[in-house]
């Protein structure tokens, strides 16, 4: 009998020692299973994290605690929280976000308000530690009160300008229709457009809303500033729901397609809401800065234009006649060039700046400064670099003059240095201008020579010369440019003196204005909805305007249009004024409404080319062509493929669920 127990004994630790080296076996493979990632060639992880719990849960109702806790399968991290996490409704002290090994942590800094529905929305913001897998869009929400508020609405948010769409722009739901309410409240549900100026506003409950936009640079939920980015619309928005079928991929690996699926979901609207953000012109007028850069000029700058120009005296000097005055077109920017070339030789000139500014209450009123202007470089200095270049000079005169070579007896004045803004080629449409470097004492018209070419010989050519209107310093030769003809201007030396006895030097240049089989034109024949006196543009490839004209009948036309590839820009010009202008919200004004054309418009040499533009067919988050879009979307985040790509390597069929 002891015999047989011992026997029984010895079979069962034998078969003990045989199960533990197939555990062990087992717990080997296992662990090799488990290293995902591992430079030992194991399965990598690509399981997002999921949430396991959460403290309040996931819709709970009656909360009273800010503080919240949701714990995941695994360790996660967070990315761009400040950015990409968006708390609704607004908290005005920042919350605590933070990870706490599997688990986020949460802490809302605010009271909780009876009665409302709270949604963190952490967007893609979350994945795992160690592979970076994205969860995904994830939502947290509860309620203080006996019920969540499910109901979204969605939108895009552009630039009123371009059409771009606005990155990183708050959006927000009023339920106060009353226009005071963006300048008064904080706003009460809250959203953050993504790279394509999207918007999801979540947790709103039923009832009416008017939606705005807001770069909010001082945090507080509300438009308190003239340079944040804005948009509005007077549009009552009712936020609904219904039911609704979407078609779902499924994807076996990242090329093939595993099947689709119709999966019915609820469908919230409106889901098209389009706002058109501006930031407000700053008519608030203030001196920025005076400054001396040359010893010969006095550059005064302002925030903002006026309809009068400020009035100077000299505290040292006798400023009556002093100055000739170069205003910018509109006024806020004013060069006084120094007639006397002994005040543009006086180190500090003492006067007294008296003009219009926006006080306190947003008035204007009359504010007078005592302004020293003096030159970046000193009387001294300039001497002292004069004095080294008729030294430099003489020396060189010494030098010709011992070798017997001709030479100059009066040192050479720096002649006036005239600037054609034209280059070789010119357009039929374009005439020649004439940029001088500081104002003109005398312009002899009779000096000034245009030829044209027929055959080989050489004609006078007829044009005229003027200043430019608003500008004091530049000048058109206006002509009759034949296509394909060459001209040559030439202007005697001395046609220009400036108001310090500089003359300009002898000139010539050639001209080519290219042959009309060089050119194409474009006819645009507007429809739908089309604004009066629109203004059509065309567009380069960089987005920026080439030509534009009126559009006198809801009809186009552009003529001399170099081949190439463009697009088509219009905006309602409904003050006349030739440029496009921002809103005002403080007016109720919108800004002037913008249209793309969806399409490239394909020009070439000795083609009419004609294009049929409905303007209403597409809303404007949706007209822009993806070419000339300069914000482009950010690069979605998504799981890892590298298990799909590892099973190929290995010849063997992936099953798409982190292993064969």
């Amino acid at each position: 009998m002891t015999e047989n127990r011992s026997r029984h004994h010895k079979r069962t630790r034998r078969a003990a020692a045989r199960l533990a080296v197939w555990a062990a076996a087992l717990a080997a493979a296992v662990s090799s299973c488990a290293r995902m990632g591992q430079p030992d060639g194991g399965w990598f992880d690509e399981t997002p994290p999921r949430v396991v719990s959460s403290a309040p849960h996931d819709g709970a109702t009656d909360v009273s605690s800010g503080k919240i806790s949701i714990r995941f399968d695994e360790y996660v991290k967070i990315e761009d929280a400040s950015n990409k996490v968006v708390v609704s409704p607004p908290q005005i002290e920042v919350p605590e976000i933070r990870t706490a090994g599997k688990e986020i942590r949460v802490e809302l800094k605010d009271s909780l308000k009876p009665g409302m529905t709270y949604t963190i929305d952490f967007s893609d913001a979350i994945s795992d530690n160690n592979e970076g897998n994205p969860m995904g869009n994830y939502t947290y929400s509860f309620s203080t009160g006996g019920h969540i508020d499910t109901l979204e609405v969605a939108g895009t948010v552009v630039d009123a300008s371009n059409l771009e769409p606005v990155k990183g722009i708050l959006v927000g739901l009023y339920s106060d229709m009353a226009d005071s309410a963006f300048t008064t409240k904080p706003m009460l549900r809250v959203s953050r457009t993504d790279s394509r100026g999207r918007f999801i506003i979540r947790g709103v409950a039923p009832g009416a809303y008017r939606a705005y936009a807001l770069q909010d640079a001082d945090g507080n939920y509300l438009y308190s500033q003239k340079s944040e980015m804005l948009a509005f619309s007077a549009d009552s928005i009712v936020p609904t729901s219904g039911p609704d079928i979407r078609q779902d991929t499924i994807w076996r690996d990242s090329l093939r397609i595993e099947s689709i699926v119709r999966t019915g979901y609820t469908h919230f609207y409106p889901d098209d809401i389009v706002l058109r953000a501006f930031t407000a012109e700053q008519t608030d007028r203030y001196l920025i800065k005076t400054e001396r850069k040359d010893p010969d000029r006095i550059g005064v700058f302002f925030s903002y234009g006026s309809d009068s120009l400020p009035s100077v005296r000299g505290l040292d000097f006798d400023a009556s006649t002093a100055f000739i005055t170069e205003p910018s077109e509109r006024n806020d920017t004013i060069t006084y060039w120094l007639r006397d070339t002994a005040l543009v030789n006086r180190d500090t000139l003492t006067l007294e700046l008296t003009y219009m500014m926006t006080d306190t209450t947003g008035l204007l009123v009359e504010r007078t400064d005592t302004v020293q202007a003096l030159p970046r470089v000193s009387y001294a200095t300039r001497k002292k670099e004069q004095d080294k270049l008729r030294e430099d000079w003489l020396k060189e005169v010494e030098k010709a003059r011992k070798k017997g070579e001709p030479h100059d007896s009066v040192m050479p004045v720096e002649p006036l240095a005239v600037r054609m803004r034209t280059g070789t080629s010119l357009d039929p449409d374009r005439n020649v201008v004439l940029e001088m470097p500081s104002p003109l004492a005398r312009c002899d018209t009779s000096a000034i020579h245009l030829y044209s070419k027929r055959d080989t010989l050489w004609y006078r050519a007829r044009f005229e010369f003027k200043p430019v209107e608003g500008k004091l310093r530049e000048y058109r030769l206006r002509a009759e440019w034949r296509p394909g003809v060459e001209y040559s201007l030439e202007i005697d030396s001395a046609a220009f003196e400036d108001i310090y006895g500089l003359v300009s030097d002898k000139f010539k240049s050639g001209l080519r204005v290219r042959s009309m089989d060089e050119y194409s034109s474009l006819t645009v024949s507007l429809s739908g909805v089309v604004d009066t006196g629109v203004v059509v543009q065309l567009l380069n490839s960089s987005d920026n305007v080439v030509k534009q004209t009126r559009a006198p009948g809801g009809s186009a036309e552009f003529f001399y249009v170099m081949p190439g590839t463009y697009y088509l820009r219009a905006f309602a010009d409904t003050n006349g004024n030739g440029r496009w202008d921002t809103g005002d919200y403080g007016a109720g004004r919108q800004p002037e409404r913008v249209t793309y054309y969806p399409k490239a418009v394909e020009c070439k040499a000795k083609w009419d080319v004609t294009v049929s533009w409905n303007m209403a067919a597409l809303p404007a988050d949706r007209q822009k062509p993806s070419a000339i879009t300069k914000q482009k979307p950010d690069q979605e985040r998504r799981r890892t493929n590298r298990n799909a790509e590892r099973a190929r390597g290995l010849g063997i069929q992936y099953t798409g669920q982190g292993q064969p």
